[in-house]
């Protein structure tokens, strides 16, 4: 348990990074997946391509959302179980959150297959988008299983303190994917099926790698056959602190579905592919963010299970800092140059106009969006699920939700781009309030307790 140690006792900076920059890494080459298939998609079909990836997307992200879910939830109860010493819980864990990801998979896909036109037309598909939509999400849903179980096993790495094992799988499946993007869509001359083709093999060659990783690798999971032990108390564990995570991201489906139809009543196709390049912005832009706070949450779940709630509140404080510092600078690149990152999207002058407006409005609050995800993610670290879910659902449901259907009742367009920014300042105050209330009850718990010794 030498990592345990070094988790308890090493010097927070450096720790964080140590723990951060792997998952940095490994989610920007991840968010470049989607990145990449829209921009050859973009150059090869146009506007109308990037709207049917953007039609696609909600899907997509529910793939995510299972596997992060289960990763979030598994995580925190493998990462308190190290720290606290009890490695046959974490392993038992590790092995029913496989179980969980393959039959929640399962139950997803099948019926978005059933149902996919009509979901696609409800997603918000024109006639003229319904046709490449349906040929990218036939395709993206063969790996269902693939992608949930990518996003959920590294974070099951990440939670055994191992880091850099994490990053390494997703980084050979992204530059896999960057290769085969031209090759499928340019080459064979297959569109956005190609592209979707491309992700779904490099999907498998990061699972299988991940895999190897477990079998072959320093790992306490082998996830060998006696392992696997059903545990319905674990699963059920796994579920509930995992569902915060679950609900953001269902919700972001929700409200992608929402942003495509306002954007078709009070606008066009190429207002869809603008949102769908904006979202890629942003998400591409906050993995940093989140490969921070990750790295933030294995420590903070090690420690506070270790009950050292000095460290707690010190790696608090300077994962705060750092991702303010981070999406300060990022805010500037994308208020400064909008034109010029649109531009690898699209050579279309008048589309690239178009877009320039909306990025901006959308960025606003992007400095305090630090905040929001460090808040989150420390509830669920210290297995508190109930902030952690009121902090997910203030912003979605609570602000944003309502902002989309009613700001464009009064300011057309321009009121469906304020909408986002309007949710994230009100998100602001609610996790501010709930980190000061949780701090004084920290504060309370450091001064009764003893710090046990390592």
């Amino acid at each position: 348990m030498e990592e345990r140690q070094h988790i308890l006792n090493d010097n927070l900076r450096p720790l964080l990074f140590k723990f951060s920059y792997p998952p940095i890494i490994a989610l920007v080459f991840g968010a470049l997946y989607n990145m990449v298939d829209t921009i050859f998609v973009g150059r090869a079909v146009g506007p109308r391509g990037i709207a049917a990836l953007t039609i696609v997307l909600p899907i997509m992200i529910i793939m995510w959302a299972i596997g992060f879910m289960i990763g979030a939830g598994s995580g925190s109860i493998i990462s308190r179980n190290l720290g606290a010493g009890q490695k046959d819980v974490a392993v038992n864990a590790g092995a029913n959150a496989i179980l969980l990801n393959f039959g929640l998979s399962i139950l997803f896909m099948v019926p978005c297959y059933i149902f996919l036109e009509r979901l696609l037309r409800f997603f918000g598909a024109s006639n003229e988008v319904l046709p490449l939509a349906k040929e990218y999400a036939s395709v993206i849903l063969g790996g269902f299983v693939l992608y949930s179980f990518d996003a959920f096993a590294r974070i099951v790495i990440r939670a055994e303190g191992k880091p850099r094992a994490s990053m390494y799988p997703v980084l050979v499946g992204a530059i896999l994917n960057m290769i085969l993007d031209p090759v499928f869509v340019f080459w064979l001359g297959m569109g956005v099926r190609g592209a979707a083709i491309a992700t779904v093999i490099s999907q498998a060659v990061t699972a299988f790698f991940i895999i190897l990783y477990f079998r072959l690798g320093n790992s306490i999971f082998r996830f060998r056959v006696s392992d696997f032990k059903l545990d319905l108390k674990i699963m059920w564990e796994t579920i509930r602190i995992g569902t915060p995570s679950f609900i953001m991201a269902t919700i972001d489906s929700f409200i992608i579905l929402l942003f495509n139809r306002a954007i078709m009543k009070y606008g066009s196709d190429a207002y869809i592919a603008i949102v769908g390049i904006g979202i890629r912005l942003i998400d591409l832009t906050l993995m940093p963010i989140i490969g921070l706070t990750q790295g933030f949450s294995t420590i903070v779940s090690f420690n506070y299970g270790a009950k050292l709630y000095g460290r707690v509140k010190k790696i608090l404080a300077e994962t705060i800092i750092w991702n303010t510092v981070f999406s300060t600078i990022v805010f500037l690149i994308l208020m400064i140059f909008p034109a010029q990152l649109l531009g690898f999207f699209s050579s279309e002058p008048e589309f690239i106009k178009l877009g320039i407006v909306p990025i901006r409005i959308l960025i606003v609050f992007f400095p305090f969006l630090g905040l929001q995800f460090v808040g989150g993610t420390f509830f669920q670290a210290i297995g508190k699920a109930m902030p952690a879910t009121v902090i997910t659902l203030s912003r979605q449901v609570l602000f944003l939700i309502p902002a989309i259907l009613i700001f464009p009742v009064f300011w057309g367009l321009t009121g469906i781009w304020a909408s986002w920014p309007f949710s994230d300042f009100m998100d602001i105050i609610v996790c501010a309030i709930f980190l000061i209330r949780e701090l004084r009850i920290i504060n309370n718990m450091e001064k009764n307790s003893i710090a046990p010794a390592f």
